[in-house]
């Protein structure tokens, strides 16, 4: 008589995952495959590696076939998993915000280089990665983070909420600078920048998961600097900043409309791999 089948080990559960997503293209599916599982089992990295000689549970297996389903299908595993890692910080995504990426920590980056200020305005907040950022690192900072979408303001009230600083930000629909009042230190902004004709060669986790809306404004992918510029002028306090992500081949258009509007684009800031990513507006 044969004895009961044994379970299998953590380690082969990830390993039949990997091979799945390799099967389907994906990138990295070693990674994604050791991600999606701790989400799976509610475990850290930590954890997980000591953990994978263990059988998994019945309870993981499910969870973590359905999270290798999605990503076969190109889901983001941020979507799958509900939040994504920015600035050493847990932040919530949903099909409704863009997934904060490690590029945009150069805004951050360049915000926090310069004086703590007393009030921040965020256009086009989405998720609020960057907004909730910088409050919880200024604690003495209050902000404003504006977007179109209510349902990407729900996902940033609940960040707020998580970071403890709901007491401080203030999340208000609107259309970039329109019918705001008072003056900011400090406006940042990671408007949609990519051209329409771009869309198709994106990453298909891009295209067909993330909002349209916040990845491109239709066009030559210029238009938000264009309403941002226009407007922005007499929110910024005397001595000011503005911050805006730019696409990498952007920088000079942008300066020119910056001009357009008496703003002089004081730096370009490099991201990580060396690409224009950030301009840099003082008054």
């Amino acid at each position: 008589m044969r004895g009961a089948a044994r379970p299998p080990l953590r380690a082969e559960v990830i390993a039949r995952g990997a091979a799945r997503l390799t099967g389907a293209g994906v990138p990295e599916p070693e990674r994604d495959a050791r991600l999606l599982y701790r989400w799976a089992a509610n475990m850290d990295g930590v954890a997980l590696s000591a953990a994978l000689g263990e059988p998994a549970t019945a309870r993981e297996i499910g969870r973590f076939e359905g999270a290798i389903e999605a990503r076969e299908s190109r889901a983001p595993v941020s979507q799958i998993t509900g939040a994504r890692e920015f600035w050493g910080r847990r932040f919530r995504v949903s099909p409704a915000v863009l997934d904060p990426r490690p590029e945009t920590e150069t805004l951050v980056a360049a915000a926090l280089e310069g004086p703590p200020v007393r009030r921040v305005l965020d256009l086009g907040t989405g998720s609020g990665c960057i907004l909730l950022t910088l409050l919880a690192e200024w604690p003495e900072a209050r902000g404003v983070g504006v977007d179109i979408s209510a349902a990407a303001l729900a996902v940033a009230a609940r960040n707020a909420r998580d970071l403890g600083v709901a007491d401080r930000a203030e999340l208000v629909t609107g259309d970039w600078c329109g019918r705001l009042d008072g003056q900011f230190g400090l406006i940042v902004s990671n408007p949609p920048y990519i051209a329409a004709d771009e869309i198709a060669g994106l990453a298909p986790e891009v295209r067909n998961h993330e909002p349209l809306a916040a990845l491109s404004p239709g066009g030559d992918g210029l238009d938000a600097y264009r309403r941002i510029a226009a407007g922005v002028r007499p929110l910024l306090a005397p001595g000011g900043r503005l911050l805006m992500e730019i696409g990498p081949h952007q920088a000079a258009p942008v300066g020119r409309i910056l001009a357009d509007s008496g703003l002089a684009v004081t730096a370009v800031l490099p991201d990580l791999d060396g690409r224009d990513r950030v301009v840099s507006v003082e008054i």
